[in-house]
């Protein structure tokens, strides 16, 4: 576990986090929130308290929050539980956040490769039905100079996550830095092996993933569906003109699939390069 942690938790006995979780009736889907905020203070600046507290989730996952402790704005949140998890290894880079309304059983904050727990790209909450996590996947740099890297992170990730799922269902979600199929991105011939997210090599890694026994859910339940991106560059205009990426994702055990009640892009949500993306599941 990471200690260059910022997190706060309710201590009363009758918590805040106990009653602000009794909004979620046994009977209503868990409502979960990620976003890539590329910079939780400029995004505060740009209505992202408006933005989260509009989708009422029940845990948000943030990445690239890049600050060391959470915006005032942030704070005031109705969220009980928080988790901000800097980089140790470049400040000012990377990082990522958790807020929920229940208290997990436990919280870790890297899956025991120093290496990488020190980056700031990893949140595991564990809860009485399921293991979530959020993470910053590496990113292979402009040259693609950092994929040996990222192929190590994602060995690591993949017998990660497959130790989890023999425990308890997983929710893995966060900013993949992958386009995984040609459909997940608009000039897909033009970045292949060219560009960082669209390397055969990661392709292939997001691939073995869900090889073992995981589901993209977007792609799930829309296999044909084109231009439904979660990125755009802020060159070109790319997002006015929907230039994009698919490479923020939910990827669930494959025997919670039927739990899901919906998967969304909510691509009506500015204040980043990325938009935040939604999931619903009954569990």
């Amino acid at each position: 576990m990471s200690k260059r942690v910022y997190s706060i938790f309710d201590k009363g006995t009758s918590s805040a986090a106990e009653t602000v979780a009794k909004k979620r009736k046994p009977e209503d889907p868990l409502r979960i929130l990620s976003w890539n905020v590329a910079g939780l203070r400029a995004c505060v600046k740009k209505k992202f308290v408006e933005s989260v507290t509009a989708e009422d989730a029940d845990v948000v996952f943030l990445q690239e929050t890049k600050c060391d402790v959470f915006p005032p704005e942030v704070l005031a949140l109705p969220y009980p539980v928080k988790h901000l998890v800097p980089s140790k290894v470049k400040k000012g880079h990377a990082g990522v956040a958790m807020l929920s309304r229940e208290k997990p059983i436990a919280v870790n904050f890297g899956f025991g490769e120093k290496k990488f727990d020190d980056m700031g790209r990893w949140i595991h909450a564990e809860f009485d039905k399921f293991h979530i996590i959020g993470t910053y996947v590496i990113n292979s740099g402009d040259k693609l100079q950092n994929l040996p890297t990222r192929h190590e992170w994602e060995e690591h990730v993949a017998a990660k996550l497959t130790e989890l799922d023999k425990e308890k269902p997983v929710i893995y979600t966060g900013d993949l830095n992958v386009a995984h199929n040609e459909i997940d991105l608009r000039n897909a011939e033009a970045n292949r092996n060219k560009s960082a997210g669209f390397t055969d090599q990661e392709r292939a890694d997001f691939g073995k993933l869900l090889e073992c026994g995981f589901i993209d859910v977007y792609r799930n339940k829309y296999p044909e569906e084109k231009d439904c991106y979660t990125y755009w560059s802020y060159l070109a205009n790319s997002r006015a003109r929907n230039t994009g990426w698919r490479i923020d994702y939910f990827v669930v055990s494959e025997r919670i699939l039927d739990k899901v009640v919906e998967v969304k892009h909510l691509k009506d949500v500015y204040g980043s390069d990325h938009c935040p993306i939604k999931l619903s599941i009954q569990l």
